[in-house]
């Protein structure tokens, strides 16, 4: 059982009553995405081989079959191509890839469950989902739901340990490795980044 917003013995507590990720069958998310806006994939100059990085709890030992998005938007005269999502643990070693979702991006702008490649059972502690684009894309047209925290999403945190973050560029594929205290907020800052993750 997760241990969530359970609040004092009785249940008394408003916190008790707030949405928690097993309500909707997932393991955990980054927020309640009914609280999610949307960010723009801006131009894909600035974004396309870009990693972006989101930090996401795990509280117990589960199976990680599935990463969740809210594509809230679609460019029909994009082309895209080694797109890609994954899961990095704390030491920054890659534990989950998906296949290229290049053609999941391309249709349904709605919640999409992408599986990964091989399931992992993944012990407590704090992940990062990866995002990786690559391809043209027009301005304001491919977008996923997001937070819309900006700047102040990372208020606290410095690197290895940022909230939201992006790094290393001209990438093709997800590496078996980062290195965490790379993380930049650069681009985080002007908007981009804060997307809405579940896990399942």
């Amino acid at each position: 059982m997760l241990l969530e917003n359970l609040g004092p013995p009785g249940g008394s507590a408003a916190g008790s009553w707030l949405p928690r990720p097993s309500d909707q069958d997932l393991i955990t998310w980054t927020g309640d995405p009914n609280d999610a806006g949307h960010v723009t994939a801006q131009s894909s100059g600035g974004v396309a081989g870009r990693v972006t990085l989101v930090k996401i709890p795990i509280r117990e030992q589960v199976t990680i079959s599935n990463i969740w998005l809210g594509l809230s938007g679609i460019d029909a005269a994009a082309t895209l191509s080694n797109c890609y999502l994954g899961i990095y643990d704390a030491a920054g070693n890659r534990v989950g890839v998906t296949a290229d979702i290049s053609a999941s991006l391309m249709t349904g702008a709605t919640a999409k469950a992408l599986p990964l490649v091989t399931p992992f059972v993944a012990a407590p502690g704090m992940y990062f989902i990866a995002m990786l684009l690559n391809g043209t894309w027009v301005t304001n047209s491919l977008h996923f739901k997001a937070t819309g925290a900006g700047i102040s999403v990372n208020a606290g945190l410095t690197a290895p340990n940022l909230r939201y973050s992006t790094i290393l560029t001209g990438q093709t594929s997800l590496p078996a490795s980062l290195t965490l205290s790379s993380q930049a907020t650069s681009t985080i800052n002007t908007g981009w980044g804060s997307q809405w993750y579940g896990l399942s």
